[in-house]
């Protein structure tokens, strides 16, 4: 009789809280949003524009998407932030929907918003009529490795990026740090979430925007989920993200290794090579490229361009099985003048797109950043230092760490405390222990900082936990979002089998009764949060930039 009435408690409070939200929710734009897996709507809350001023009642209205619960009513919300930073949110949540919604029970609607920054939300875009206007300037940067000149000339670019943005955008600027971005967290909660309390799932620089807020709101937090870890001392404090490609290497062979123990799935079996082997004569082809591009379809390829694309399929297995066939295509005995129907020419919006979301990267990423530098050969160690933690990635963070150095965008509020923090509910931190991006040891460095987390740890290639599918992770992971059930420490999830291997997500949920049944064609898709389904897409974007930057 207790928990009957309990329920009806509870039911009623839900009811009585949907009854007041403070968003009124509607249709979405398929254009803001784009095709959803889901039913979605769609709405906005106004929230200060500017936090470190209690006097102006200047407000920015925040977009925001909601999927609602499979179970009514919903037992509250779930706030996602899919990484970055400059991911569009919104988008994100519409075509990942049928995943997360089995992952977290389908009890709580899932909600999310476009970050200050990012979309229509204080766009960070550097506008500039004349010619140095962020495009231009982004576009032409190329890997650090890929000259001897190429540092250099990421210097210069980086230096003329950081003043063409302080002189066309510096107040907008100011107010789009991850500090100002968890205040608004605690806004939205404010407005929907009956209890007051944040429940919250962050992914790559998603776990830097949670733990910021688990820092400055300990007692609000209810249940939060940090997947796909980054490392949110050296995010604030370091010159370089350094230890965020600590197993990029490892991973990058394990593409080679994986594809030998599924010979049928992948392309480059039939070489009749060795993983190492196989990833030498990748490595040379790369370097020879570096002198001589080759013409590849419609598109020359360089070694910006294939660097780039080898690093991006370090994101996860789903882009595997195309990336192998086009390297095959591309190696000795391969047809390199017969690319796939999808390699074509460049797409102008699609690359606009693309540079949009490196420009907010850059805003949000820089303005949190603390030091700066003015000096180039002070900066020369944070390269070397790079490129000797790996070799796949070393290079291709320079522009990052460069363009940050000189920022002169000062933000309105930077959170500058540290990271031991007691929040009022206990966390749940997942790592992978192959993820090229985020590695095990920073979701284990992080833990150890926040009292009474766990880290479960996911035996899989990729990056966040849902790049290889695991009935594990789902059990392990809806028990925390249903009771608050954390895993016992030392869990090691394993995955359903080889990274090239023909089993969905889908697959997981349908063994487990979760979610809802989807048809074949839909399941044999393979979800991954960028949708990094093809070499070939890859090139003709050449949205490499975004691809490699985004955390």
């Amino acid at each position: 009789m207790v928990n009957f009435q309990y329920a009806l408690i509870f039911s009623s409070f839900v009811i009585a809280h949907a009854s007041q939200s403070k968003i009124q929710w509607g249709p979405c734009d398929p254009k803001e949003v784009g095709n959803s897996t889901e039913p979605i709507q769609c709405g906005t809350l106004p929230v200060p524009l500017d936090y470190s001023d209690p006097k102006s009642d200047k407000k920015l209205q925040l977009r925001l998407a909601k999927i609602s619960a499979t179970s009514q009513p919903s037992r509250g919300s779930i706030l996602f932030n899919f990484g970055g930073p400059g991911q569009l949110a919104r988008k994100d949540l519409a075509s990942t929907a049928s995943l997360l919604l089995p992952l977290t029970g389908g009890q709580y609607d899932l909600v999310t918003f476009d970050t200050r920054g990012t979309g229509n939300t204080l766009p960070f875009i550097c506008p500039n009529e004349g010619g140095n206007n962020g495009h231009s300037i982004a576009a032409q940067i190329k890997l650090g490795n890929s000259s001897d000149v190429a540092v250099g000339d990421i210097w210069a670019r980086s230096q003329l990026l950081a003043k063409t943005c302080f002189e066309n955008q510096n107040e907008e600027g100011s107010l789009i740090s991850t500090a100002f971005v968890a205040r608004d967290l605690i806004s939205v909660v404010d407005a929907i979430e009956y209890d007051k309390m944040l429940r919250y799932w962050g992914l790559s620089y998603g776990t830097t925007l949670g733990a910021t807020v688990a820092a400055m709101f300990p007692d609000r937090i209810d249940k939060l989920i940090l997947d796909g870890v980054q490392n949110p001392h050296e995010y604030y404090q370091a010159f370089a993200d350094f230890e965020e490609w600590t197993d990029s290497d490892k991973v990058f062979s394990g593409i080679f290794s994986s594809c030998l123990e599924a010979p049928d799935n992948c392309p480059l079996a039939h070489r009749n090579a060795t993983a190492a082997e196989l990833e030498k004569a990748v490595l040379d082809f790369l370097d020879t490229i570096k002198y001589r591009p080759i013409v590849f379809g419609n598109t020359i390829l360089d070694y910006t361009i294939v660097k780039g694309a080898l690093s991006s399929s370090l994101y996860g297995p789903p882009s595997w099985p195309m990336l192998t066939q086009m390297i095959d295509m591309l190696l000795p005995g391969g047809t390199p003048n017969s690319p796939p129907p999808s390699l074509g020419q460049n797409d102008p919006a699609e690359l606009d797109a693309s540079l949009d979301t490196v420009l907010s990267l850059l805003g949000i990423h820089c303005l949190d950043r603390v030091p700066r530098n003015s000096s180039f050969d002070d900066m020369i160690p944070v390269v070397e230092r790079l490129y000797e933690i790996s070799r796949i990635m070393g290079d291709a963070t320079v522009f990052t760490s460069m363009a940050c150095a000189q920022w002169k965008i000062e933000p309105k509020e930077r959170y500058e405390g540290d990271f031991n923090i007691k929040p009022k509910n206990p966390v749940l931190v997942l790592g992978n222990t192959y993820d090229g991006h985020t590695p095990l040891v920073s979701a284990k460095n992080i833990s150890s900082t926040i009292e009474d987390s766990v880290v479960l740890e996911l035996n899989i290639y990729g990056h966040s936990s849902i790049s290889q599918p695991s009935s594990c992770t789902l059990e392990k992971v809806s028990a925390y979002w249903k009771d608050g059930t954390l895993p016992e420490p030392g869990t090691v999830c394993p995955a359903e089998g080889n990274p090239y291997a023909d089993i969905t997500w889908f697959d997981v949920f349908e063994k487990a009764g979760a979610g809802n049944s989807k048809p074949k064609t839909e399941r044999a898709r393979r979800h991954t949060l960028d949708d990094l389904s093809s070499f070939g897409e890859i090139l003709k974007k050449r949205s490499w930039v975004e691809r490699l930057m985004m955390k």
